[in-house]
């Protein structure tokens, strides 16, 4: 299943992509502003009606306002009433834009907050099938197809049609002959774009699944460019994006042709229609069965009426594009909310953590990524978890602040199953420093006192506890300087006492660390270790770490295998027994004395 097809949720592909479908889900949207949507339709139904006003003034001014006998009145009024007509329009069009355009950007400001909104309250596994590139285009770039049908295609949809009825209406009136060989033309007209219609659709899904795996190429050459560089691949990544490239100019240039065709297409069925006009038209003259005034009008009208069909026309593009983006923008705001857990409050847990027959799986069921697994953790232990690469681990220790659910038994803090908890509640007490760091583009200070309002005093004494007071304090700024993206002007060793200043600010019960030491120079380990020495002070700890020597110390080591604990015991106790521990510090010990 692509990107695409994995947020396209609620309207799929084929019969349910439509503007219908569409303006369905958009109406709750829309309804606040009825008003303005009102104000907007009755200001172009005015724009419109003045578009049949030009042609009803030049009969009068034809017919009675040139020789010799022509009437004074249509010889100075018809003029004045031009120079009204086209202030009134100009007007009128003005209103009508600013109305649609507060409703659609309004509209838009919303779906883009709710996307936001569902996209932070998502589950993890959200987050492990999507890439970034998906989600930002469907926030920031796909939102904006909505706006276009909302303003520039709703707008061609509501006044164009308006114009095409009135000046439909005063051809029929002028002379109802002559108007039903326009009328015979649309039906063909309208066949004609059904048939593209289907082609843009499936091209644009496609062109917009190119646009994203562009998209995240790019995003994967900038995040690895150390290793792009180091490896000599940017005659590679030249290649992909390139290829890549060739392609979606082809699905743009094949769009073209078919989204091109209905224009000059539509043009020449409109001129055999204007052909056969002129020719009637003539007969009737020569019969005394119409007038100049009444000629040029119809012909004029008739004329007018080609450009706002065309118009219609021409949305079919930006309309296909907007059902395409539609199917992204809904498909996110209908994915799956994590669940918000149960009602029971907890201010301040005392720190308990037991695992009951916990077994989960990332979906093989043939292998099982944690296997029946129990323990319990005493308020204020430090419990160590050891074991080979995909032993489990990191799926062990990411089930208590709940990104992932166990397929069975529970997970339990002071007794009472996660489950039961406020979510927000739970995760209050907890905090994970790992390998990963993750910092924000913003000051030391708010990154240290993250999803809280940052208190100077507490945050000065965070950063002494990590280590890491002296090095701000030789900041131009100090707590105040900015770290760029992801902490990219501090050292490895810095960024990571900084989560950790950021865990002994939040100062929660439960301390989770994953292999929080395991990518840093000796010297750095050090500094970090004594911040983390004091990190866990009284606070339960759950610990990784690839280095046992980081773990000599902890009150209790559980060696995981398979998904199951192989072993478990104090580090002297497990050295004793000659097992998978033995085994695992034995081989590190050698590898460091070579």
């Amino acid at each position: 299943m692509s990107e695409q097809q994995t947020l396209r949720k609620t309207i799929g592909a084929g019969e349910n992509t439509s503007p219908v479908a569409v303006m369905r889900r958009l109406w709750p949207y829309i309804q606040p502003l009825l008003g303005m949507v009102v104000l907007g339709i009755v200001t172009m139904g005015i724009v419109a009606a003045t578009e049949a006003g030009i042609p009803m003034l030049l009969k009068p001014l034809l017919d009675h306002g040139f020789g010799t006998k022509g009437s004074d009145h249509a010889r100075w009024l018809v003029p004045l009433a031009m120079i009204g007509l086209t202030l009134g329009r100009g007007a009128t069009q003005y209103a009508s834009g600013y109305f649609l355009s507060y409703v659609s950007n309004k509209i838009l400001l919303q779906l883009r907050l709710e996307m936001f909104q569902r996209m932070i309250h998502t589950s993890a596994s959200f987050f492990q099938r999507e890439t970034a590139s998906t989600i930002i285009n469907a926030i920031v770039f796909e939102v904006n197809q909505i706006l276009s049908v909302l303003s520039s295609v709703v707008v061609t949809l509501v006044r164009d049609s308006l114009t095409v009825v009135f000046l439909l209406g005063y051809l029929f009136i002028l002379n109802w002959r002559l108007t039903l060989i326009a009328a015979v033309i649309l039906p063909a007209i309208g066949w004609l774009v059904s048939k593209i219609n289907r082609r843009l659709r499936r091209l644009n899904r496609e062109h917009q699944a190119l646009t994203n795996e562009l998209s995240y190429v790019v995003e994967e050459t900038v995040g690895g460019y150390k290793v792009v560089k180091v490896h000599n691949g940017e005659p590679y990544e030249m290649s992909r994006f390139t290829q890549m490239s060739h392609r979606l100019r082809g699905y743009s240039m094949r769009m073209q042709v078919s989204g091109g065709l209905a224009q000059p297409l539509t043009q020449f069925l409109a001129s055999i229609a204007l052909a056969i006009v002129l020719t009637i038209a003539v007969v009737q003259s020569a019969n005394d069965q119409t007038t100049v005034g009444g000629f040029v009008a119809f012909v004029t009208s008739m004329l007018l009426v080609i450009s706002p069909l065309k118009h219609l026309i021409d949305i079919n593009q930006p309309m296909q594009r907007g059902m395409a983006a539609a199917e992204l923008i809904f498909g996110l705001i209908d994915e799956p909310a994590e669940p918000a857990g149960g009602g029971k409050h907890l201010e301040r847990a005392h720190g308990e953590v037991e695992f009951c027959d916990v077994t989960f799986s990332y979906g093989s069921v043939d292998r099982m990524t944690l296997d029946h697994v129990s323990f319990k953790v005493a308020p204020g232990e430090m419990v160590a978890l050891a074991g080979p690469s995909g032993s489990g681990k990191t799926t062990l220790v990411n089930l208590p602040p709940r990104f992932f659910d166990p397929h069975g038994g529970h997970v339990m803090v002071d007794g009472v199953p996660i489950t039961d908890y406020n979510l927000h509640d739970l995760r209050g007490q907890m905090a994970m420093v790992s390998q990963d760091v993750v910092l924000f583009n913003d000051s030391i200070a708010a990154n240290v006192a993250y999803g809280q309002t940052p208190d100077r005093e507490r945050v000065l004494s965070a950063l002494t506890a990590a280590n890491l007071a002296d090095v701000v304090a030789s900041l131009p700024n100090g707590i105040d300087t900015l770290i760029g993206g992801n902490g990219m002007r501090l050292s490895g060793g810095q960024r990571q006492r900084l989560a950790i200043a950021r865990a002994i600010y939040k100062n929660a019960p439960i301390l989770i660390l994953d292999e929080a030491t395991s990518a840093l120079d000796s010297e750095s380990e050090r500094h970090v270790q004594a911040a983390l020495e004091t990190l866990m002070k009284g606070r339960t700890t759950l610990v990784i770490a690839h280095r046992l020597s980081t773990i000599e110390r902890a009150d209790r080591i559980l060696v995981m295998e398979s998904g199951k604990i192989a072993e478990q015991g104090s580090h002297a106790e497990l050295l004793r027994k000659g097992g998978l521990y033995a085994h695992l510090h034995r081989i590190q010990y050698q590898q460091q004395a070579a």
